[in-house]
């Protein structure tokens, strides 16, 4: 299964839908890999392995359960270039931190992360809403976001509210075992 976490901002609580679903689900044996663009490299494309848990979101993934975690950084427009080596550690359970992610790869499931408490709205996300296979709303009272979401998108996905430090709840959890058992 190729499971994509992607959200809306920086900061909206990806890592922390990842490291949820990866602790809900220790049978799966997750590889699990963050893409940032933000923090590009020297080179067009830099892939490290995180072998200790820790606070970087690739440790948080090891201690959650993952059973390898690794950290993709991209200088921007490059991330094609880096398809190889994706595949070279995807696993039968890998779960991907990006939207960028989606225009090269087909997930079995797109989750996209919504805090309406940020008002920022990447392009990348705002490029990809329609593709959402559900959204994990971080549940702060809000009921709408601060930007636009087609009707027809919004209505149409699963939608699971999250709150901390629970950032995997139980039907979120369940939607993604119910993925496994039907493929």
């Amino acid at each position: 299964m190729l499971l994509v976490v992607g959200g809306h901002a920086r900061g909206v609580g990806k890592t922390a839908v990842a490291a949820g679903l990866i602790r809900a689900l220790p049978g799966y044996n997750w590889t699990a890999l963050k893409i940032s663009h933000h923090a590009a490299p020297p080179a067009p494309w830099l892939l490290e392995e995180e072998r200790q848990p820790g606070p970087r979101d690739t440790g948080r993934y090891l201690a959650a359960g993952a059973r390898r975690a690794f950290w993709l950084r991209v200088q921007p427009g490059c991330l094609q270039q880096a398809l190889p080596a994706i595949g070279e550690i995807r696993a039968h359970h890998t779960l991907i931190e990006s939207n960028a992610i989606v225009e090269y790869l087909a997930p079995d499931l797109y989750l996209v992360v919504l805090d309406f408490a940020c008002r920022e709205l990447k392009r990348s996300a705002r490029r990809h809403l329609h593709r959402a296979d559900a959204f994990v709303v971080i549940d702060r009272g809000l009921d709408a976001p601060p930007w636009e979401i087609p009707r027809e998108i919004w209505e149409a996905r699963p939608r699971f509210y999250a709150s901390p430090p629970d950032y995997a709840p139980a039907a979120l959890v369940e939607f993604v075992r119910g993925l496994r058992a039907a493929s």
